[in-house]
């Protein structure tokens, strides 16, 4: 078993020359790559004894190991779908020895490592070698090929070096690739929206072609916009068909309090699927509908939920939803595609909004795995919604719901209840 890195932590006088200061930066990150390194054999050591329990405990070779990247995620504070990628990369390291070794020297940090990983990944083991020793081999001297390469020319050689060993394990995986194409949107600063498409190179630079030159026709004919701006406005026209971008028939959901929607709290609404929104952003004009959320007074938890719906499951999977915004899961934001019971239901889980919780998919599947369990806690009245979840290690974390907008204090349904709006804005 390997013997984790430890960097000494003993404390002198911190330096005082811009030279010192430097040298000490430096050496911090270097510190951090080594540290990376060592946390890759860790996993792949967590990864082989959790395999071989499941193993043991007679659970399908094709599940065996799927909780892994929810572990490590947990263990590194970051999301399950990161806590994947940190695991890819810890095995493709036992496959590259010498990235390996530049990792544990402190000269390439794990961003850059994972790019390399990324690019080799379609090539059989003894072919990944070969990209290896060409990329990250020391010369006599002790440079490295990569040295004072930024990440696009890294990612650029690595596969030059791919192509020339494997073509076709190239043209495999750029038919995969173009399988994986999709669109997502996450939010920007200042109430704004950052939306991505992965689409095939010929697709993109079609589209972006075609954007800029409608710019530049359009700035050449007077128009006052910038040329972002113009090409911002022109892909929306043209995805929903409108001649106006300024003015979208599109219903958003937005949770804001009764107060605020009146113009008497400044509180920020939420977003369904954005996040906070400036109160004054909800013009009371543009409601189409309304739904009442009945919440705590005291901390603004959701307890209930006023549906027009008729069938029960469908406005409590909505409600959920609405309480949860996100993935209940520690550090992963993905969007909510699961409504789970935190105690299962074939072990007499209720179907309640107490026993649910949002996940992703990719949560929800590695919470299947054996050894976890997952249990609403049932506090004061008035905490928030919160569920532990207590991983195959023993370890625990806990989830809460977040607030939701301030609910008024003034227009009380009940000394114990006050709502909130969900109301249905075209925007």
């Amino acid at each position: 078993m390997a013997t984790p890195f430890v960097p000494d932590t003993a404390t002198t006088a911190a330096p005082t020359d811009e030279r010192a200061l430097l040298d000490q930066i430096r050496e911090l990150e270097d510190t951090k790559a080594r540290i990376a390194a060592t946390q890759a054999e860790l996993t792949v050591q967590l990864d082989h004894l959790v395999r071989a329990r499941h193993a043991q405990d007679r659970i399908p070779a094709a599940r065996q190991g799927r909780d892994v990247a929810g572990l490590i995620a947990f263990a590194r504070r970051e999301s399950p779908a990161k806590g994947s990628r940190l695991l890819g990369l810890a095995h493709a390291l036992t496959e590259q020895p010498h990235l390996h070794a530049a990792m544990r020297a402190g000269v390439i940090s794990e961003w850059r490592a994972t790019l390399i990983a990324r690019e080799t990944s379609c090539l059989s083991r003894q072919d990944r070698a070969l990209v290896d020793a060409e990329i990250c081999q020391p010369a006599p001297d002790g440079t490295y090929p990569f040295h004072g390469w930024g990440d696009r020319r890294l990612t650029a050689e690595t596969q030059k070096a791919v192509i020339r060993i494997d073509a076709q394990a190239v043209v495999n995986r750029r038919s995969k690739a173009e399988a994986d194409r999709h669109v997502s949107m996450r939010p920007a600063p200042d109430t704004m929206a950052r939306l991505s498409a992965l689409l095939t190179a010929k697709q993109g630079v079609a589209v972006w072609a075609t954007l800029t030159r409608i710019a530049d026709q359009a700035r050449s004919a007077g128009d006052p916009r910038t040329r972002g701006q113009v090409m911002a406005d022109t892909l929306v026209e043209r995805i929903t068909g409108l001649a106006d971008a300024t003015a979208i028939p599109v219903v958003v959901n937005v949770v804001i309090s009764d107060q605020a929607l009146l113009g008497d709290s400044v509180e920020p609404a939420w977003l369904h699927g954005y996040g906070p929104l400036p109160a004054d952003a909800v013009d009371p004009e543009h409601l189409t509908a309304i739904r009442r959320l009945y919440a705590k007074p005291a901390t603004g938890s959701l307890v209930a939920m006023e549906s027009v719906a008729r069938e029960f499951p469908t406005a409590l999977a909505r409600f959920i939803e609405l309480r949860d915004r996100t993935c209940r899961t520690p550090w992963c934001d993905a969007p909510i595609r699961h409504r789970d019971h935190a105690e299962d239901h074939a072990t007499g889980g209720p179907t309640t909004s107490i026993n649910g919780q949002g996940l992703c998919e990719h949560c929800n599947h590695t919470k299947q795995a054996p050894g976890w369990r997952s249990r609403p806690l049932n506090g004061p009245p008035d905490q928030r919604h919160t569920i532990e979840t207590r991983l195959p290690t023993g370890h625990t974390m806990r989830s809460t719901a977040p607030p939701t907008p301030t609910p008024s204090t003034t227009r009380q349904i009940s000394p114990a209840e006050t709502y909130l709006l969900e109301v249905v804005l075209a925007a």
